[in-house]
């Protein structure tokens, strides 16, 4: 059994949503495409269609799209990864918090509808992250209430940091957690790029660098803002997965809890290694050296498989197989520990979801 829980599903009804925002695909000058979102343009182009044209192959826009938004093209990737199930989210990029508080609302709840439709196809092996405009909390989390209980979502997905303005640790935000504590849901934390909230020098920044070194900055601080900012004794029960192996967290643990411990602002009435249980980390690191230092930092009940499914930069190999760990904790990775968190009604004994 293997459950990936950071799945992008970069699906064509979640563009052209807003005449300046987009998100919109545009002609590059080399031909392909780039993705643009307000004045910002990402300049990677349509992974499928590069790895595409490297084989040897020429597929249009049009066809790539159509197998975007066709749930049984992803199965069949599925299939062929070996996986049972995967958790959709909306690519990082296309999250809109920096937006007005009606658009995001419009395009949170436009995004929920177009997953639950797709993840119809096989709700077993296709399950979704709700989105929510995390800019407004209180009608975040409203939607978030309405995308778990009526559409199926079986937890949140969100940013690192600035939602509007807005960090996780402000009181403002609080009806957030307070929907999340109720529903009783895990949240994914995923960073997204900062520099398209710069107006009109969004597309000034060299080289992709505020996604590329500033998602795992995002997510280290969404980290030290809940413990330092009391969140965590405020909603205890709080479960928060933080991808990209944890932003920085798992290798900087130590400077983390030396710092603070000597924070006078610091809020937390625990010590901080005490929320570690809070949190859960995917091995999700390129170099397999660094990826066994998450396994060996983290404790195996919080470990979570995730390959960035999708992504440009995915990992397309097992990121388990060549890990230095026991059978069980290894199951406890690839799968016991997300169908504990998204309440699956899952043995050892249950067969493989994969098609033959």
């Amino acid at each position: 059994m293997l459950i990936d829980l950071h799945a992008h599903l970069p699906h064509p009804g979640f563009l052209d949503q807003h005449p300046h925002w987009g998100p919109t695909y545009v002609p590059s000058a080399d031909g392909d495409v780039n993705l643009r979102i307000g004045k910002w343009v990402l300049h990677l182009g349509i992974p499928e269609r590069r790895q595409a044209v490297a084989a040897g192959n020429i597929i249009s826009r049009e066809e790539t799209m159509r197998q975007r938004a066709d749930p049984h093209f992803r199965l069949a990737q599925m299939d062929a990864a070996k996986q049972d199930i995967q958790v959709l989210s909306l690519p990082s990029h296309y999250a809109m918090y920096w937006a007005d508080k009606e658009f995001g609302k419009a395009y949170a709840e436009n995004t929920n509808r177009v997953m639950e439709e797709y993840c119809s196809a096989d709700p077993d092996r296709l399950k979704f992250f709700a989105h929510t405009a995390l800019q407004d909390p209180k009608v975040a989390a409203a939607e978030l209430e309405h995308a778990v209980t009526k559409r199926g979502a079986v937890g949140l997905g969100m940013g690192g940091a600035n939602f509007g303005g807005l960090e996780v640790h402000d009181e403002e935000f609080y009806p957030v957690w307070e929907m999340v504590s109720k529903l009783d849901i895990p949240v994914f934390v995923h960073g997204f790029n900062q520099s398209v909230t710069w107006g009109e020098d969004a597309d000034k920044e060299p080289f992709d660098v505020t996604a590329i070194v500033g998602m795992p900055y995002d997510e280290t601080r969404l980290f030290w803002y809940m413990i330092n900012g009391g969140v965590l004794d405020r909603f205890p029960d709080l479960k928060i997965y933080i991808t990209h192996g944890g932003g920085y967290v798992p290798y900087q643990l130590g400077r983390l809890d030396m710092t603070n411990q000597n924070l006078r602002t610091a809020k937390n009435k625990e010590p901080l290694r005490h929320y570690m249980k809070n949190f859960y980390f995917d091995p999700l690191i390129h170099e397999l050296p660094m990826r066994q230092a998450v396994i060996d930092v983290i404790d195996a009940d919080n470990l979570l498989y995730g390959s960035n499914f999708g992504g440009s930069d995915a990992i397309r190999e097992d990121l388990s197989a060549p890990l230095k760990m026991s059978d069980e904790n290894r199951e406890k990775l690839r799968w016991k520990n997300a169908a504990r968190l998204l309440k699956l009604d899952i043995s050892a004994d249950t067969p493989s979801l994969v098609a033959a």
